[in-house]
């Protein structure tokens, strides 16, 4: 969806999913007592649990690649750890 921005320049609506994880190979408490809480319930064949989490954006850019460097700056400056966490962001479809 197009709308106008500040000077009249058009600018598109993006919906951007960013999914946060642990490192691989770091430690992961609140997976491993999620994991310890299913084998609990008798769910054995659990072998791992990876706890992270999801973040929902609605941003205004120029384009799909400015959306894409916009959410990427906001994980490394905000949402997600760079030296614990990983991040994919992913452009949803509307």
């Amino acid at each position: 969806m197009a709308r106008a921005a500040r000077g009249g320049h058009q600018v598109n609506e993006y919906h951007i999913e960013v999914r946060i994880a642990p490192r691989a190979g770091l430690l992961d408490p609140e997976g491993q007592a999620i994991q310890h809480a299913l084998r609990s319930l008798e769910f054995d064949e659990v072998e791992e649990v990876r706890v992270g989490r999801l973040v929902r954006l609605r941003l205004l850019a120029d384009s799909e690649s400015g959306a894409r460097a916009a959410a990427d700056a906001m994980c490394r400056k905000l949402l997600a750890n760079p030296v614990t966490e990983d991040y994919q962001i992913a452009l949803e479809d509307r």
